[in-house]
């Protein structure tokens, strides 16, 4: 917490306004949003790959939130101030945090992947500015954003070797172990005998991630299946043609995102299993649906009909 205080004698407005823009690198959207371009116009492996690294990362991450329940700075030092633009993005307990996971994961990923030394030394300095940015908003500690990072690191090592391997099994089995993961988050946090003093907000956002978790991972799954032995869509376009494709495909997944909430939750009666039908559907469009468009938009630019 001494460091949180150091941290919150150095603020300024300007210093507020960057952080608060650099700590988005690490939000959930930043993180579907860098996943699905890599995805649908760059390498399908390498979109494989972050949407592993991201998805059982945040497995990992809730699951340790939840255990440990530790309050937010502010929670536990009531003389600690935050950047109360930051206060929105700082749901859930404090340990390990989310943003440092999805950013550290995300542009691990990129460094590991691309050859270019100039992008090598970007990825590195985001992955040290986005957890810097949680503990200087005053919404994560020291230990928060370490223990995320470590996590995320050592996934960014370890599924690289499943996404590459010649052996067309282990993807998808590595998929398989995931889901298990996952429907295992659920039971526990659907059948865990939490105390009774526990924060009912912290809970039902540990509850609606796991639902949405498990959703994601079997969209993923049937989006992989389908792509390995039926789609087989392209990733490659003319430049503006590429454009179309991700402001169309993002479009239309946020509006699934955003559209099917309201109405799943009246069908489910407010539980929390409509998010994960939400990001189930969602992670369908984006992965399987959406791109059965990807040959016509091949084809722009080359004079043919």
């Amino acid at each position: 917490m001494k460091f949180l205080h150091l941290l919150e004698g150095i603020r300024c407005p300007v210093l507020d306004l960057l952080m608060q823009g650099i700590t988005e690198l690490g939000s959930e959207v930043f993180f579907l949003v860098a996943a699905l371009v890599l995805f649908w116009c760059l390498d399908k492996k390498k979109g494989y790959y972050l949407l592993t690294v991201g998805f059982f990362g945040t497995i990992l991450s809730q699951f340790l939130k939840l255990c440990c329940r530790i309050p937010r700075p502010w929670v536990r030092d009531p003389s600690l101030t935050i950047v109360e633009s930051a206060r929105a993005g700082a749901t859930g307990y404090s340990f390990p945090s989310g943003h440092t996971q999805n950013s550290v994961g995300t542009f691990g990923v990129f460094a590991a992947t691309v050859k270019k030394r100039w992008v090598r030394i970007v990825c590195v300095a985001l992955m040290i500015l986005v957890p810097f940015s949680r503990m200087y908003l005053g919404v994560h500690t020291p230990a928060d954003v370490l223990t995320a990072a470590a996590i995320a690191l050592a996934l960014v090592l370890l599924v690289r070797p499943v996404v590459y391997s010649e052996k067309r099994w282990v993807f998808p089995a590595t998929l398989g172990v995931m889901s298990l993961c996952a429907l295992g988050f659920v039971l526990y946090v659907e059948l865990a005998a939490f105390p009774e003093d526990m924060d009912p907000e912290n809970l039902a956002e540990g509850v609606k991630n796991a639902y949405s978790l498990l959703g994601a991972l079997l969209g993923m799954i049937i989006a992989y299946l389908l792509d390995e032995h039926k789609t087989h869509f392209p990733v490659k376009a003319v430049w503006w043609a590429q454009l179309l494709k991700v402001a169309l495909g993002l479009g239309l997944t946020m509006a699934v995102r955003l559209v099917l909430k309201a109405p799943l939750l009246a069908l489910t009666g407010g539980h929390a299993s409509a998010h994960g039908i939400r990001y189930f559907i969602m992670v369908l469009v984006a992965g399987a649906l959406w791109p059965l468009t990807f040959r016509w938009f091949e084809t722009l630019g080359r004079g043919k009909p």
